[in-house]
């Protein structure tokens, strides 16, 4: 007589210990909240293809980064929206500028929160590119990556905790790393953008951080959404310049990039949970077809699974919350 097939049983157990043994899992300690720091206001602006996400004023920056100490969230990245624009990013690069004033007064007000900062020119050029632009109308790399350090260095000196160049131009993982450390700045990590794809999702966070292209697009310098193999080249080149923690942005959509940059690299890996992810959620959950909180705790959860150890995501507080009630 043949004995059955036996198969794997469910785990036969009450919800404490399912989370005991539960594989992965998300913390507040591992997301990290981006916040919209604007010189041009005076009083805090929800942005309208994000509902719940503000503009905040420089002297205000500290609310939201207290409130979301208050939940367990460490780690704050900060995007600037300048008073003026010119082709070359200025208002961006200098210590007076609107990211520099706000670490000073993050530093001031929540000495502890740790602080990073884009670092990329397309919220402070007048053509909304993340380079130099030359007369025919494509990107100047190398030039591009001088201003870039500038900036980074910049974001440093006024008191960041980490820089986060999002840009993509090739070699400004090298070019930042050499400027800190001549600066002596030597234990101020980068965390890369390395695989950022030309991605539909960007859409709420173009007019957040008021950076669309004026003309053409960016898929000259950001990837191919249809590609995989290139994504391994920019990991290691990013890796092998100095980057301390490589990131895979967008997130679900690109789950199996971020799996294969925690399978071969021996850092920490970060992801974006970006704008149009979070607006589509909101977009649904305001009709009444989906469960935040049920969706959002599973998709920070899935990009865990697939290898992240950090998480960039504009449901931080939020998420935290909800994950100190179960």
């Amino acid at each position: 007589m043949l004995f059955p097939v036996r198969r794997p049983r469910r785990l036969r157990v009450d919800s404490r210990l399912r989370n005991m043994v539960k594989e992965f899992s998300v913390e507040p300690r591992q997301l990290i909240y981006p916040l919209f720091v604007s010189e041009t206001i005076t009083e805090p602006d929800e942005i309208s293809s994000m509902p719940g996400q503000m503009h905040w004023p420089i002297n205000q920056i500290d609310e939201p980064i207290n409130n979301a100490m208050s939940k367990g969230v460490k780690a704050f990245l900060l995007f600037g929206i300048p008073a003026t624009k010119d082709i070359h990013g200025e208002s961006g690069c200098g210590e007076d500028s609107v990211v520099c004033k706000a670490i000073k007064h993050i530093k001031e007000k929540c000495p502890n929160a740790y602080i990073i900062t884009d670092v990329c020119l397309c919220e402070y050029t007048s053509h909304g590119h993340c380079g130099f632009i030359n007369n025919e109308g494509e990107v100047e790399n190398d030039i591009s990556c001088k201003q870039l350090a500038k900036m980074a260095l910049s974001h440093v000196k006024a008191g960041a905790d980490m820089v986060a160049p999002s840009d993509m131009m090739d070699g400004r993982i090298a070019a930042i790393r050499k400027i800190l450390d001549d600066n002596g700045f030597i234990n101020t990590p980068i965390m890369s953008y390395s695989v950022k794809y030309a991605s539909s999702f960007y859409g709420p966070f173009r007019e957040a951080a008021d950076s669309a292209p004026g003309k053409g697009d960016r898929k000259g310098y950001q990837m191919d959404f249809a590609n995989s193999r290139d994504a391994s080249i920019e990991l290691e080149l990013d890796y092998e310049e100095g980057a301390d923690i490589l990131m895979v942005k967008p997130g679900l959509p690109y789950l199996d990039i971020l799996k294969q940059a925690s399978e071969n690299y021996n850092c920490p890996i970060a992801t974006y949970h970006v704008s149009g992810e979070y607006s589509m959620i909101k977009a649904a959950a305001e009709k009444g077809w989906i469960d935040e909180k049920k969706i959002v705790l599973e998709s920070l959860t899935a990009m865990r699974r697939a290898g992240a150890d950090l998480i960039i995501t504009y449901y931080a507080p939020q998420a935290a919350e909800w994950l100190m009630e179960k």
